[in-house]
């Protein structure tokens, strides 16, 4: 098993703008003065950029174009509905705000197929959706594919009996904690666990003043430290920085790069950049408009391919 790859599918966007449907529990979302057909051109700009710097250093990068025809804002964020695996198995999420559940395109499949991937079973959650219970991928889902263990921060989508079935299926053990941060002065489970936390081959990037309970903080340390881990702690500033949403991913001759956005990069301490660097090189790009509208960052957007090939 390997915890990273050098293949990505990403999702280029072409009704970006701020989902009046996720802005409920994402607080870290904004909404710009600016027009929507603006803010799309601003998305496209900054997605382009980035896919050409992750091209530079040999990452492989599928691009599938968004379809006109579907209204998902959310679309460039792929890893919340499917995840790829090693054994040739799909993970399908069930999703919490109605109009990203039209980012479930099968002709996404038939694209990575024709890349000479091969897909043998879809593990299908998407009917929770129904009982209103949420699990949002690799949002939710963080996983140590070495290890296996699963790290989930419950929140309104991430439910912990369906995170304990996605642990039962696909043979993971499960980490279960809140992460929090405060809204308006009250302490509001933070929606997405890669928000709080980064897991690459011989560290981590974690907030760990997010997890209140100290029961859970110790449990998480534990779990991070048995498997060697070096664990990098950023602070919830940070985290509204997006220093959390980082992804380590394999560029040419298997080089490893730790990707995020400039802003989480900018937000960094040369303390903490110095103990990224110790494991590998960091590679950052501005997602200013992506970031304010659709908060979420670097690695929303990036959906790990770990498929065989066909």
């Amino acid at each position: 098993m390997q915890q990273t790859t050098n293949t990505i599918l990403m999702i280029r966007p072409v009704h970006f703008r701020m989902n009046e449907q996720t802005a409920i529990n994402n607080y870290f979302q904004e909404d710009l003065d600016i027009k929507n057909a603006d803010i799309n051109a601003k998305a496209q700009e900054e997605f382009d950029a980035y896919v050409e710097k992750l091209r530079a250093v040999g990452i492989n990068v599928i691009v599938e174009e968004d379809d006109k025809l579907l209204d998902t804002p959310d679309s460039i964020f792929p890893n919340n509905w499917v995840s790829f695996h090693e054994n040739g198995n799909v993970g399908l999420y069930p999703m919490f705000a109605e109009n990203r559940r039209k980012e479930r395109r099968e002709e996404i499949f038939t694209r990575l197929e024709k890349e000479g991937f091969k897909i043998n079973n879809i593990v299908d959650y998407t009917a929770a959706e129904t009982e209103g219970v949420f699990l949002e991928g690799t949002g939710s889902l963080l996983l140590d594919r070495v290890n296996d263990k699963a790290y989930c921060a419950l929140s309104p989508r991430a439910d912990e009996g369906l995170f304990i079935e996605f642990c039962e299926d696909f043979e993971y053990t499960p980490v279960v904690f809140t992460a929090f941060q405060t809204v308006d002065g009250k302490r509001m489970p933070i929606y997405h666990t890669n928000v709080v936390m980064c897991l690459a081959e011989t560290f981590a990037v974690i907030c760990l003043d997010t997890i209140d309970d100290k029961k859970e903080r110790k449990s998480v340390i534990k779990s991070l430290k048995e498997d060697g881990k070096e664990i990098i702690n950023i602070t919830e500033d940070q985290v509204a920085n997006f220093a959390g949403n980082m992804l380590q991913v394999k560029g040419k001759d298997d080089k490893l790069y730790l990707i995020m956005s400039q802003a989480a990069f900018d937000s960094l301490s040369a303390e903490q950049i110095k103990a990224i660097e110790k494991h590998c090189d960091i590679l950052s790009s501005s997602l200013e408009t992506i970031e304010t509208c659709g908060g979420g960052s670097a690695r929303c957007m990036m959906a790990e391919v770990f498929l065989p090939k066909g």
